[in-house]
């Protein structure tokens, strides 16, 4: 049996099913250097120590002008039932990613990790964005707050979306196209990347 196309109208329905209306009132904190955050408080030794442990041994700090402060370098799904790894390397072509989409079984329940590294400053507020279109029609957004970092070159920091789960259905089979952030308070965007999404009835079929 063919596959269903989705109707303009079914599209619409599936995007106001998965609107959300909350709304987060958030107020960004004054942006301090690394330096002057150092300098806080010098002569309280248990703050001291707290800020050590947070953002590291100043000497890992890279000084290269050249390199970004937050540089976005992997995205994984994460799928137990997935028989090889779906990733993206996010430090290589960008925009063979739409051309090759990840297949993902139908109904399968996944998790998106992002893999970053921060080089320079404590960037805070850092942020995961996506968007999931449809036929040009955007039919689902989610935003995660993914917190505050201190430079940490040598180590990568992860982070892990909540459990989703994958559409699943005639109509929810098909080629989807996903538009990702990585943001941060000030606005700096320090990746955009669209990647494809295939939902199928098997891994393979």
């Amino acid at each position: 049996m063919a596959e269903h196309e989705p109707t303009p109208e079914e599209l619409a329905a599936i995007a106001a099913e998965n609107e959300d209306e909350s709304s987060v009132n958030y107020k960004a904190p004054a942006q301090k250097s690394l330096k002057e955050i150092q300098e806080l408080d010098a002569d309280d030794e248990s703050l001291r120590k707290y800020k050590e442990a947070l953002l590291g041994a100043a000497a890992e700090v890279v000084e290269d002008p050249n390199v970004s402060n937050v540089q976005v370098t992997r995205m994984t799904l994460m799928c137990e039932t997935s028989a090889k790894p779906l990733f993206l390397d996010l430090e290589g072509d960008l925009e063979k990613f739409k051309k090759n989409p990840i297949v993902l079984k139908e109904g399968v329940e996944y998790k998106i990790k992002i893999t970053f590294k921060v080089n320079k400053e404590i960037v805070s507020g850092l942020r995961y964005n996506q968007q999931t279109f449809r036929k040009g029609v955007k039919v689902d957004k989610s935003n995660y707050m993914v917190g505050s970092y201190g430079p940490r070159p040598k180590e990568a920091y992860e982070f892990v979306t909540p459990l989703e789960e994958a559409p699943k259905g005639m109509l929810a089979r098909g080629s989807y196209t996903i538009k990702s952030k990585f943001t941060d308070d000030d606005q700096h965007d320090h990746l955009s990347w669209e990647w494809g999404l295939m939902i199928k009835k098997d891994w393979e079929d």
